[in-house]
């Protein structure tokens, strides 16, 4: 499945209308250590460009925002027990599912190529 990114630096992986949603490597490399993740509760309902979580490193607190309108179908409740898991492996540490209102536009994001121009800037 292939992986779009936001100008916050999260990464969604979009099936369908499911849209799974982490925080990028350049995102918790700028965390550094993460202690705490602050996970929604299933059947929130979120919308576009509103923070629905957040990650708490030793040095700073990172808003989590959701790249769509709808409603939190499954939360990483892996990252309550093991928030670090975060910092190991950013890839596999997604935060949540989110069940979208509508189609996704995956134009609205960047691809992996358009994402490291961003962050190269």
């Amino acid at each position: 499945m292939a992986k779009f990114y936001t100008e916050e630096h999260e990464w969604i992986e979009v099936d369908g209308k499911k849209v799974r949603i982490g925080l990028t490597d350049y995102a918790v490399e700028q965390l550094g250590e993460i202690v705490y993740v602050e996970l929604p509760d299933v059947d929130d309902e979120v919308e576009a460009e509103e923070d629905f979580s957040s990650v708490e490193s030793v040095k700073s607190t990172s808003e989590v925002y959701s790249p769509v309108d709808g409603t939190i179908a499954e939360v990483n409740e892996r990252l309550d027990d093991e928030p670090e898991f975060m910092n190991e492996s950013p890839a596999d540490a997604w935060i949540a599912v989110i069940e979208a209102e509508d189609e996704v536009d995956t134009s609205d994001f960047m691809d992996e190529a358009a994402y490291k121009e961003f962050i190269a800037e």
